[in-house]
């Protein structure tokens, strides 16, 4: 029954919720209501799943589901997070099949696509404003430079995303750290 109770707390904590910070509330509600932790084991829970990789609700259902029933609690408790999401998900993916040659439907995505193209867009932009700027905007050629390094080894020598990322973590360590550019 244990198990039930805990799968049915994060189903609802998943179809009530947006992720994230979201489900912080609810996440304590239940598990206090339900009397498999205190307050402060909430708090602690949320800390140390803030504090490992991973989404913020998948990584508290893991830790509370643990507390709650072992690990077979955590299972139970990061299906029940994940059903409102997967179940959307099969949901689109069989509306998209049944639907893929309506008109209607090529129209809108026909839409939809380039709108998606251009909010990535302008999070690259927003992200290339922060990333290769300094404090008084003006752009900050060793940055850049990095950035677009980074850029020719992904797209030219299909070096893996990994391997860009710690050249580009000791490239900082050495040109922002050591030399400080």
């Amino acid at each position: 029954m244990l198990l039930l109770e805990l799968f049915w707390s994060f189903v609802k904590i998943g179809f009530t919720s947006f992720g994230g910070l979201s489900m912080i509330p609810l996440i304590s509600g239940e598990m206090i209501s339900h009397g498999w932790m205190t307050a402060s084991e909430v708090s602690d829970i949320v800390a140390i799943a803030e504090m490992t990789p991973g989404p913020l609700g998948l990584n508290c259902a893991t830790f509370a589901g643990m507390r709650a029933a072992g690990v077979v609690g955590a299972f139970v408790a990061n299906l029940g997070a994940l059903a409102p999401t997967l179940t959307l998900c099969v949901a689109a993916a069989m509306f998209f099949e049944h639907f893929k040659n309506n008109k209607r439907l090529v129209q809108i995505m026909t839409g939809v696509r380039p709108a998606c193209v251009g909010l990535v867009a302008g999070v690259i932009i927003d992200l290339a404003l922060v990333n290769y700027s300094d404090a008084a905007s003006r752009v900050h050629v060793p940055s850049l430079i990095l950035g677009l390094l980074d850029l020719v080894l992904l797209l030219k020598f299909r070096v893996s995303i990994p391997k860009v990322l710690l050249f580009s973590a000791a490239a900082g360590i050495i040109l922002f750290g050591v030399l400080g550019v």
